[in-house]
């Protein structure tokens, strides 16, 4: 044997490279033949329920980063909440209903609808949504997210569409539901109504014209050859022009410019004046707006009326100051008519095509309109100026083209009707990011109704029946009769059996006194499909509970899936169905631009897994502020794998020290520690307050740094750098190094579980390697509990102290190394001269060599008493000199014992002592 097999080297098994893309998918294979899903709801199932509801992604193509992004997230509040104190169950779901997949299905998968039945076309729907869904399954399992995947909930399925049906139901009862024909956003590209959360705004070029409005009659306040001047960005919607709406209390001005008079507001006459260059404008009179209330107009186009009403929506931020009203084409329109008795004319059908009731337009498309409408209007000497703006306009988020608002009967949820008691609940809601509490109380403070209509095919049916005198029936028997009927055979009866079948059977009713009846055809929003899991998966699983504690999702879901949830909630039980809201924002490209296929800026999940694994993915997700937008690029990825790589390291180095550490043997008491290794474990109870503290407060951010900073720092530059000379030279069984091993084996322990919920791969696998841990997983254990060392916060004191002079001395040597005095750190010999107070502490601190990993160190006096050939720094003065004597071939110390022992010549009087000790055969 050489001296060199006596020293203790680190021994183990455990990988120095992850290799995390093949390794991964073993191990998830080793968790799915192990249950750990089923193991770890046993073991925490008399625990409180922590319940986490998992937003239904939309089950249509691969998962993108902000899929990984929301997953990720959720899961490491699920393995957290897991292993402290709680029981955590998981049930993913998926969003299954919705014109993307009829889409796909009519361009992708070439199906065509004309052909089919509307149950034979929503089948093929159900087989395309669930394949996809399987898709994204394994897509997500392979992020490492764990859950009762073979048991999520999904919007298709008939217990859900059961429950969605009494939901619906209970907001009927309780007069929250109403069918009426007022504007709403249509798309034409879809051929269907949209809510506010299917709106997405994009710049758009319009023109932008004014037009005069001739008076009929004045009303005995103005003389009638007046003109009222109106402006609009839409001229498609004159030929529904019923009406100019003035504010009551502003004031309106008659101005004589050139041979025309015209009625404007007051305050916008500069403005016009340059608008229309008008040379020296005359104000006639003035009159207050409610003076106009009455006055008719004529249509610029067809000559009938067009009555002057008051409306408070009238703002002078643009325009004249006199609103083109078209009660069939904009909400606020819309409201001031119905008080004035004015037909809600639209004449546009449900692709966008003029109707027999705009004369001379029928049959154009109402964005093709544009130009003959303006024509028109020049030609007939109405049109006082055309130009071209580009504004924010809104767009359907699904086909991304401009949508219209068009008054169509619809199905309408009345916001207004419970409107405070959402602010309230909102108000009841932990928020975080705080901000996120007024985003959605302003929004709901100003949203109106929700339109739930559909005029598609997939997507769950609005049960509402009809008497032969066209009366709407739904009542609690109708209700509880459809939801029955599809939680057993699910809503596809309802396009498929004769109405009579699916009412109760001898139902009747005053409305229909032959027994005839007839059904409603739309199909509910998607977002009421989502919007009703509070009740269709919180309550029908015995699993779970309604409110949840959280719901965590991107920052768009304000106007989406929290807002919908929270009305369908309120509305029915009178809270909102969650705890707490934790939103994230959105995942950018390296340089903060949204990532676009067309620009070539996608990071794709599945290609970083292939390439780097999925921890790292994980790590990241750790890394960020995700409550803001998050940049991922190949070269962040690249700095995230060298964090991982300095964790893994970590754990490598302590797994090949703890090869011969038995925990039930070999472990030495606190009490008996030394200073130093008792002050790591005063560092490591730091690292789990700290750590849990965190996860508790869900900054994960926080968990990631404490932890990399603990292993660069604290472990790497301090502990395990100091440590190695004890671990590697001294006695197997010395108290020291056994002291050492006791520290470690506690903090790779601790670093392991806290490190779970974020790297659950790697925690597992080096899991297995750790000596004398009962559990098969680190999954299947809890957080580390901090604990009490005794004398603590002097300790900490006293050794932040020393590893503060400590970072002088080291700077010292460096600085000698640099000027050629010394080489390796254990070449030098080094003179102390620290200031009093730290001179008291080092004299303390035991052996000084193995502190600072020298051959030699003295204190000789005060920083006062140093020599100029000393290096003065903050706290302490160090003079570096070259060790005396020969390198110890074992220990690599130089001493000038070296060469003592006859027998032994090449090593040191410690070494030497070792070797014959345990090493006598050498």
């Amino acid at each position: 044997m050489s001296y060199k097999e006596t020293l203790l080297m680190p021994k183990t098994d455990f990988p120095m490279r992850g290799n995390l893309p093949n390794r991964e998918p073993e191990k998830q294979k080793e968790w799915d033949e192990q249950n750990i899903y089923e193991k770890v709801q046993e073991r925490t199932k008399d625990r409180p329920l922590f319940v986490l509801h998992d937003g239904p992604p939309y089950a249509n193509g691969d998962i993108h980063m902000g899929h990984a992004l929301n997953k990720i997230l959720k899961d490491f509040i699920v393995r957290y909440k897991s292993m402290n104190g709680y029981h955590a169950p998981y049930v993913p779901g998926w969003d299954t209903h919705g014109l993307p997949i009829e889409t796909a299905l009519t361009k992708k998968k070439k199906v065509d609808r004309k052909k089919m039945t509307i149950a034979e076309f929503r089948k093929a729907c159900e087989e395309y949504a669930l394949e996809q869904l399987d898709r994204q399954r394994e897509q997500f399992r392979r992020l490492g997210v764990r859950g009762d995947w073979d048991n999520p909930y999904i919007t298709l399925t008939k217990e859900y569409e059961a429950q969605q049906i009494k939901v619906f139901g209970e907001m009927a009862k309780k007069g929250y539901i109403y069918k009426g024909k007022k504007p709403v956003y249509w798309s034409p590209s879809s051929e269907s109504a949209l809510a506010e959360a299917e709106i997405e705004y994009h710049d758009k070029r319009s023109p932008s014209i004014y037009v005069s409005f001739d008076v009929k009659e004045g009303k005995n306040v103005l003389d009638g050859d007046e003109k009222f001047i109106i402006w609009t960005t839409t001229p498609w919607t004159i030929p529904a022009n019923l009406a100019i709406t003035v504010h009551p209390e502003l004031s309106y001005a008659v101005v004589q410019a050139g041979s025309e008079k015209y009625v404007v507001a007051q305050e916008l006459i500069d403005q016009l004046q340059s608008e229309f260059e008008w040379e020296n404008p005359t104000v006639l009179k003035t009159v207050q707006g409610k003076e106009l209330e009455h006055i008719m107009t004529s249509h610029p186009i067809y000559g009938r009326d067009s009555l002057v009403i008051l409306g408070d929506h009238v703002t002078l931020d643009a325009g004249t100051g006199c609103v083109h009203t078209a009660p069939g084409h904009g909400e606020d329109d819309y409201v001031v008519g119905q008080l004035y008795g004015l037909e809600t004319l639209c004449p546009v059908d449900d692709k966008g095509y003029f109707t027999k009731d705009a004369p001379g337009f029928e049959g154009l498309f109402y964005d093709e309109a544009n130009k003959p409408i303006t024509q028109k209007l020049e030609e007939l000497g109405a049109l006082l100026k055309l130009t071209f703006i580009t504004h924010s306009y809104p767009h359907d988020w699904r086909t991304k083209k401009p949508v219209i608002f068009r008054a169509t009967a619809q199905w309408f949820a009345s916001i207004e009707d419970f409107r405070d008691d959402l602010l309230e609940a909102v108000k009841n809601v932990t928020w975080l990011p705080e901000w996120g509490e007024t985003r959605l109380y302003n929004m709901v403070r100003d949203r109106g109704d929700w339109c739930i209509s559909r005029q598609r095919a997939w997507g769950v049916p609005i049960p509402i029946f009809y008497g032969e005198d066209g009366e709407e029936i739904v009542t609690d028997e109708t209700i509880n009769h459809v939801s029955e009927l599809f939680r057993k055979h699910g809503s596809n009866i309802w396009f498929e059996w004769e109405t009579k079948d699916l009412l109760p059977e001898g139902y009747t009713s005053e409305y229909s006194p032959n027994g005839e009846f007839t059904r409603e055809m739309d199909i509910m929003d998607v977002w009421f499909d989502s919007g009703s899991s509070h009740q269709a998966v919180l309550e029908e699983k015995e699993q779970l509970q309604r409110p949840a504690d959280v719901y965590l999702e991107g920052s768009d879901q304000y106007r989406g899936w929290f807002n919908s949830s929270l009305s369908t909630s309120v509305a029915t039980t009178g809270q909102a169905p969650y705890k707490a809201i934790i939103s994230h924002g959105f995942a950018l490209d390296g340089e903060g631009r949204k990532m676009s296929k067309s620009v070539g800026n996608v990071v794709i999940p599945n290609k970083v897994m292939k390439q780097l694994g999925a921890d790292i993915l994980r790590l990241w997700v750790a890394s960020v502020d995700y409550q803001a937008d998050v940049r991922i690029s190949d070269k962040i990825l690249k700095q995230v794998a060298e964090a991982y790589r300095k964790l893994r390291n970590t754990f490598r180095f302590l797994l090949g020290n703890l090869h011969d550490f038995d925990p039930a043997k070999d472990r030495i008491k606190e009490k008996d520690l030394p200073e130093l290794d008792r002050y790591m474990l005063v560092k490591l109870q730091d690292l789990i307050n700290k750590s849990k503290k965190g996860y508790d407060e869900y900054q994960f951010a926080t968990v990631f740094h404490t932890l990399h900073n603990f292993c660069t720092i604290e472990l790497s530059s301090f502990y395990m750098d100091i440590a190695k000379d004890t671990l590697y030279i001294d006695a197997p069984n010395s108290k020291n190094r056994r002291a050492i091993q006791t520290v470690m084996y506690d903090t790779l322990v601790a670093l392991v579980r806290l490190a779970a919920p974020i790297i659950p791969h790697t925690a597992d696998e080096v899991w297995a390697f750790i000596p004398g841990v009962e559990a098969e997983s680190a999954q299947l254990t809890d957080m580390p509990e901090e604990k009490d060392v005794s004398q603590a916060n002097e300790l900490k004191e006293k050794w932040d102290y020393v590893m503060t002079a400590r970072d002088d001395i080291l700077k010292a040597l460096e600085n000698a190394r640099n000027e050629k005095v010394i080489g390796k750190s254990l070449t030098a010999s080094i003179t102390l001269y620290p200031e009093p107070e730290l001179k008291k502490v080092l004299e303390e601190a035991g052996d000084l060599t193995k502190l600072f990993i020298v051959s030699n160190a003295s204190i000789a006096g005060t920083k006062a008493d140093a020599p100029s050939s000393a290096e003065s720094l903050e706290h302490v003065a160090v003079e570096v000199k070259p060790a005396e004597g020969e390198t110890c071939e074992r220990c690599w110390t130089v001493t000038e014992t070296v060469g003592k022992d006859t027998e032994h010549p090449g090593l040191c009087d410690k070494c030497t002592d070792i070797v014959k000790e345990h090493y006598s055969h050498v």
